[in-house]
């Protein structure tokens, strides 16, 4: 078990424009976001650097890493996942996996509705998505973050059902003829104080991820892979 007053670190790096936060215990303490978007590569470090520096800890004092999963930017997660990874082997923190869906839906407690759905770009004219019911101050899945065709998705709802996620502006057409209703654009983006607020009950749960178990959630391959697997995969060495 984490003790209350460890240090923990939130890389929410899923979207296009990514965050980190430092906190103690349940305190989120400061986050940075980065200054636009896919910076993620060039000011991961440097943001990590400036946390520690700013609560005048070492890495080493960091107990916890937690982590957006996916889905999202395969990009994104990817170095996520590896800076966690990164900081494991080299602390032992220990990792908590969050998916990223179960992020963003907190956003709608602000407007609270009963049910929602959050919707990601997937390219290919899909969605990611997952449907969430309010129950007991906290928005929990009521299905896997699968890949949908949006229109025939959507109308498959309830229309007591908000939409928000940042796939809404990809796919405004299908939203639209759903009828249902979407929340403000402000609350679309995963945000790291979220992510660390999951990521801290899910350390005093003791749910962990091993770090070498630590893999990014893209429901489906990256398209490079995809593509790979279609050239090579079934050729014999």
């Amino acid at each position: 078990m984490t003790p209350p007053t460890a240090y923990h670190l939130a890389f929410e790096t899923s979207s296009a424009c990514g965050e980190i936060a430092l906190g103690q215990g349940p305190e989120v303490l400061q986050t940075i976001v980065f200054t636009g978007p896919r910076k993620h590569a060039s000011e991961f470090l440097p943001a990590i650097d400036t946390l520690c520096k700013n609560a005048s800890i070492k890495p080493s004092d960091i107990a916890s890493v937690f982590v957006s999963i996916g889905p999202g930017s395969f990009t994104g997660l990817r170095i996520g996942v590896t800076a966690a990874r990164f900081v494991a082997f080299a602390t032992g923190a220990t990792i908590a996996a969050v998916p990223t869906l179960d992020i963003i839906a907190q956003n709608a407690l602000d407007q609270a509705p009963p049910r929602i759905a959050v919707l990601l770009d997937a390219k290919r004219q899909h969605v990611f998505t997952a449907t969430f019911e309010l129950q007991n101050g906290k928005y929990l899945p009521t299905c896997e973050a699968h890949e949908a065709e949006p229109e025939t998705f959507l109308k498959s709802l309830d229309q007591s059902t908000a939409v928000l996620g940042e796939g809404v502006k990809y796919h405004e057409a299908a939203v639209r003829a759903s009828g249902l209703s979407v929340l403000p654009e402000e609350s679309w983006p995963p945000r790291a104080k979220t992510l660390y607020d999951l990521g801290y009950t899910m350390s005093k749960q003791g749910k962990f991820t091993e770090m070498k178990k630590l893999v990014p959630h893209y429901i489906r391959p990256p398209e490079a892979e995809e593509k790979w697997q279609e050239r090579f995969g079934n050729k014999k060495s």
